[in-house]
């Protein structure tokens, strides 16, 4: 198939060499057509995934119209915060293709409205079939093409099979799903528990805190995906607890590394211009998770706290006491 990639980031990157190794043609769109240029020379990517090197099959388009021309698969690789504009340059083009399917790989809700991505396609493009692709995938490490479980979720199993067939190597597994609304919340809202597992690390507090909260965390964020229209089992899986476990525990994941120097002692201001551009989703799904939670009525202590840790200067060690005092509770 001809596939085309609407990012110019780490993951998108990653997600090329599989595409590419497996035999498809693969197109790279980026919002800055001097980068494309110097990736098109070097066939690295040194701001957003160093170290590895574009299948020699990969090209590169600045041109959004040129890039989607006759694709089959489009993939969603930009940040959720800069995606609606992505979607309504693809809106203009979108005809320009072969009816392509869109595979979101983003994670996160968008800031102010508090859409899912597939909410938010079907504003631009609500005939164009969607599907997500999310799981326990550093970009880092699928580049170097470390063993990954994903799992590919559709309104139709036959279009998560298309994307599955498209994806899936010996070294990049994915599984199928129905239930969009929770591989796409297990995916964004599992950054923000990542942000408290990074502050446990950079309090150096060991072992045990961080394990009450991964666990306490999944039930958290599968009871407000319940709530929000998923399923409880979806959380369970790759997309929850998988995404989870790797995203709290991982030296790649930024969300955690914005935590530990939250931890640390640093504020979100002086960690965010440090990080120049690379993107942490959880640091503005936080507000959207604790939106989303306030409609719902859903209680959702550890997003509470993480929230006013990142957004209203709460001490990480009064929201701890605060959690560790709360009335006690059945687990289940």
């Amino acid at each position: 198939m001809k596939t085309t990639i609407l990012s110019d980031g780490g993951w998108g990157s990653a997600l090329s060499g599989v595409l590419a190794a497996n035999g498809h043609q693969v197109v790279m769109w980026g919002p800055f057509p001097e980068y494309l240029d110097e990736m098109r020379t070097t066939r690295t990517n040194r701001k957003f995934l160093k170290g590895i090197t574009f299948h020699d099959s990969v090209t590169f388009e600045s041109n959004m119209a040129e890039a989607v021309a006759d694709a089959d698969l489009i993939v969603l690789a930009t940040p959720t915060q800069y995606l609606r504009g992505v979607l309504e340059e693809l809106q203009k083009n979108y005809h320009r293709s072969a009816n392509a399917l869109l595979v979101n790989v983003a994670k996160g809700i968008e800031e102010n409205t508090w859409l899912r991505i597939s909410q938010m396609v079907s504003e631009f493009l609500p005939q164009a079939p969607y599907a997500v692709l999310s799981g326990p995938s550093h970009a880092e490490e699928v580049a170097r093409s470390v063993p990954t479980a994903v799992v590919a979720a559709a309104a139709t199993e036959e279009n998560a099979k298309i994307v599955q067939k498209a994806f899936m190597n010996n070294n990049f597994r994915v599984y199928t799903s129905c239930d969009v609304v929770s591989v796409e919340l297990g995916g964004a809202l599992k950054n923000v528990i990542a942000i408290a597992a990074g502050i446990i690390d950079g309090m150096h507090l060991g072992d045990n805190p961080k394990a009450a909260l991964m666990t306490r965390g999944i039930a958290e964020v599968g009871r407000l995906g319940e709530a929000l229209g998923g399923s409880a089992m979806t959380f369970s899986g790759l997309s929850g607890i998988g995404d989870l476990i790797v995203t709290c525990c991982s030296g790649h994941s930024r969300n955690r590394h914005v935590g530990e120097e939250l931890g640390r002692g640093k504020t979100l201001e002086v960690i965010l211009k440090e990080m120049d551009m690379v993107v942490a989703e959880g640091v503005r799904t936080s507000i959207g998770a604790y939106t989303l939670a306030r409609r719902a009525g859903v209680e959702t202590p550890i997003i509470d706290e993480i929230y006013n840790v990142v957004h209203n200067n709460s001490s990480a060690t009064e929201a701890l006491k605060r959690l560790m005092s709360r009335s006690g509770k059945m687990e289940f």
